[in-house]
C-alpha cells in the first residue's frame, strides 16, 4: 500500500468560512463518507435566488464511491440540500428520528421517495466500508442532535455537529459526556469542532433560561403576546406553549414550516401539546387578546415570512394592533441584521411593544462558548484539529483557543471550502483542491443563474432597460419604421421626452453609420446602436441602462 492510500482526505464542500450550507466528505481509498448536506440563504446581493447549495460536482464524480450521508441534526444549513443530492444520486442516508421526519418532509415537496432514509439512535455503530461509524448524543437548539465519530483504519475521526454543552435541556437529553470522554481515551486522531460562537466569551446559558424569561413576560402582558423564532427551534416553541396553559392562553401556530415543523414533532414525540390549547389562525379573533399567544416565523425578517407581512399590515388572518407584545425570541444572523431592524421599526409604528434585546433573556445560542470548546477540546485532546461551521474570523477564534491549549499549530487546519486535508498516522497537510462553491436555485432552476445572470440583474436594478425597436426593408436595407424605445427602470418618459428624442437621433445615426459601410450584420448593427446610446445616455444622465435593440426584417 503506498503511503497516499494510507491516508484519510477530508473535504468540506461547504460550512468553512460563511455561517451554512455545512457539508464535509470523508474519504479512505474508494469509500466516501458524507456528514451533512445544508444548504444556505442568499445575501442580498444574490438579487432573486432561493437557496444557494454548495457544488457538490466532487460527489457526482466519484458517486459509485459515496457510501452513505450522515446527518447530525435537522436544521436547513445542515439538511436543505439532501433532496438535490438524492436526485442525481441513490446513497443511503442515516440521521435520528426527528432529523428524518423533516427531511422526509422535504423529500415529498421534491416527488422523492424516502426509501434511502435509516433512523439510527445515539450509540448506534454502522459498519460502512473500511469505516465504522458511530453516533453520539450533544445538545442544540433542535432535539435529536447527534456527533458522529468515524472509526477509521488510521484512527478516529470525531465531527461534533452543532454543539452547546447545556447541562439543563428542556428535554433532559444532556450531552453524553460519558462516550466523548472514551472516545477521547481511546484517542482521536482528528477533531472537527462547531467554530460559530468561538468569538463569544465564557458559557452559553441554558434554553431553560429562556423558558423562566417567557414566565416573567407572560405574566406581564395583559394584551396578545407574538413569539417568532426559528421554526426548527422545538424546545423554545414547548416553552412557550407550556407557558401559554400556565396563563390560560390559546396558542396558534403561524408560518408554514412553523406548522410543518410542530405537526412533525408532535407526532413523532418530540413535542407535548396539551388537549384543546391550539387554535387555527383563522379563530385568533374570536378570543379575547388576552387569552392568545401567536408563535411564528419570520424571526430574520424575511420579506415573505408571517410576521413581517403582518408588520406591514399584509396578513390574510393577523395584524398587529396597540397593546400587543412582539418577542423576537432569536439573534440575526450574521447579513439579516438590517431585515431585522427594519421589522422591529415596522412593528413599533403599529403600535406593538417588541422586546428584541439580547439583555432581555429571550433567546439563547445552540452553539457552545469559548469555556465550553475548551472543556471539549480538553476532553477529546484530538492530534489533529479542523475548525468548522463559520464565518473565517470563527475559525480563527477557534484555531487560537485550541493553539492556548497546547495543540501545536502545525496541527490545526484553517481550510477554506474545497481543500483536500491528508491525514496520516504521523503527518497531515493540505495536499490540494476540489471543485467548491456556491450553486444558485432560483424557482426550478438549479444552477442555471449564474455571474453573468448576476450582473444583468444588478445593471437592471440599479440603472433599468431600454428597448429599440428598429424594423428594415429586407432588401434595401432602409429604415421602414421606428426606431421606438421603450424604458423600464431608467427615467419616467412623460418628463424625459426630449431625451428619449435624442436617443432615437443616436440610433438613426448608428444606422446610418452601417448603411454608408454597407454593414449589413445584425450582431455589428446592434453593437453599434449601443455603443452610441450608451455613450449619449451615460453622458446625459450619468446612468447605463441596459441596452436591448431588437431589428425586424420585413
Amino acid at each position: 500500500m503506498s503511503d497516499a492510500d494510507s491516508r484519510i482526505q477530508i473535504i468540506s464542500l461547504g460550512g468553512l468560512g460563511e455561517i451554512g450550507k455545512n457539508m464535509t466528505v470523508i474519504r479512505y481509498q474508494d469509500c466516501i463518507l458524507v456528514i451533512d448536506a445544508g444548504l444556505m440563504f442568499p445575501e442580498e446581493e444574490l438579487l432573486g435566488i432561493d437557496v444557494v447549495i454548495p457544488d457538490i460536482t466532487y460527489l457526482f464524480e466519484n458517486k459509485d464511491k459515496v457510501k452513505a450521508v450522515l446527518l447530525t441534526h435537522g436544521h436547513e444549513d445542515h439538511v436543505g440540500a439532501l433532496p438535490y443530492l438524492l436526485k442525481e444520486m441513490d446513497v443511503p442516508v442515516y440521521g435520528s428520528r426527528l432529523t428524518l421526519g423533516i427531511v422526509e418532509g422535504k423529500l415529498k415537496e421534491h416527488d422523492l421517495s424516502d426509501k434511502n432514509l435509516h433512523i439510527v439512535k445515539p450509540r448506534d455503530i454502522l459498519k460502512l466500508g473500511p469505516f465504522e461509524v458511530e453516533f453520539l448524543r450533544v445538545s442544540h437548539s433542535i432535539p435529536d442532535a447527534m456527533g458522529i465519530a468515524v472509526h477509521s483504519p488510521l484512527g478516529i475521526i470525531l465531527h461534533t455537529g452543532d454543539i452547546k454543552l447545556d447541562q439543563t435541556p428542556v428535554d433532559g437529553q444532556v450531552v453524553d459526556f460519558r462516550k466523548l470522554a472514551e472516545i477521547g481515551e481511546k484517542g482521536v486522531l482528528v477533531m472537527m469542532g462547531d467554530s460559530t460562537n468561538a468569538d463569544k466569551p465564557g458559557f452559553t446559558m441554558s434554553e431553560r433560561v429562556v423558558g423562566n424569561t417567557f414566565d416573567d413576560l407572560f405574566g406581564k402582558c395583559e394584551g396578545r403576546i407574538i413569539v417568532t423564532t426559528f421554526a426548527s427551534n422545538v424546545h423554545r416553541i414547548q416553552q412557550v406553549i407550556c407557558t401559554a396553559q400556565k396563563y390560560g392562553r390559546k396558542v396558534s401556530v403561524v408560518g408554514r414550516s412553523m406548522v410543518n415543523n410542530v405537526k412533525i414533532s408532535s407526532e413523532l414525540g418530540y413535542m407535548d401539546i396539551p388537549e384543546g390549547i391550539l387554535i387555527d389562525m383563522e379563530d385568533i379573533n374570536h378570543y379575547p387578546p388576552d387569552q392568545v399567544v401567536i408563535v411564528t416565523t419570520g424571526s430574520q425578517g424575511e420579506p415573505m415570512s408571517a410576521l413581517t407581512r403582518m408588520a406591514t399590515a399584509d396578513h390574510r388572518w393577523v395584524g398587529i394592533e396597540p397593546g400587543d407584545t412582539v418577542i423576537i425570541s432569536a439573534t440575526p444572523i450574521p447579513g439579516n441584521e438590517k431585515l431585522v431592524a427594519k421589522t422591529v421599526d415596522l412593528l413599533f409604528r403599529q403600535g406593538a411593544e417588541v422586546i428584541y434585546e439580547k439583555t432581555m433573556g429571550v433567546h439563547v445560542s445552540g452553539h457552545a462558548s469559548q469555556e465550553e470548546l475548551k472543556i471539549l477540546l480538553n476532553l477529546i485532546k484530538p492530534r489533529y484539529f479542523i475548525p468548522v461551521h463559520g464565518e473565517y474570523r470563527h475559525l480563527m477564534k477557534h484555531a487560537k483557543l485550541a493553539e492556548s491549549l497546547g495543540i501545536p499549530r502545525s496541527r490545526i487546519f484553517v481550510a477554506e471550502n474545497g481543500q483536500i486535508i491528508e491525514v496520516g498516522k504521523k503527518k497531515a497537510s493540505i495536499s490540494g483542491k476540489v471543485t467548491a462553491g456556491k450553486i444558485l436555485v432560483d424557482g426550478l432552476g438549479v444552477g442555471d443563474v449564474g455571474n453573468i445572470v448576476l450582473r444583468d440583474r444588478k445593471q437592471l436594478s440599479q440603472d433599468g432597460i431600454m428597448i429599440v425597436v428598429v424594423t428594415i426593408n429586407k432588401d434595401g436595407g432602409d429604415v421602414v419604421a421606428g426606431p421606438d424605445i421603450v424604458t423600464r427602470g431608467f427615467v419616467y418618459v412623460r418628463e424625459s421626452e426630449q431625451l428619449i428624442e435624442d436617443a432615437k437621433d443616436k440610433v438613426r445615426e448608428a444606422l446610418d453609420v452601417c448603411a454608408k459601410k454597407h454593414i449589413t450584420e445584425w450582431a455589428v448593427i446592434k453593437a453599434q446602436i449601443r455603443e452610441r446610446l450608451g455613450k449619449h445616455l451615460f453622458e446625459k444622465t450619468g446612468r447605463r441602462p441596459m441596452i436591448l435593440p431588437i431589428i425586424m426584417e420585413v
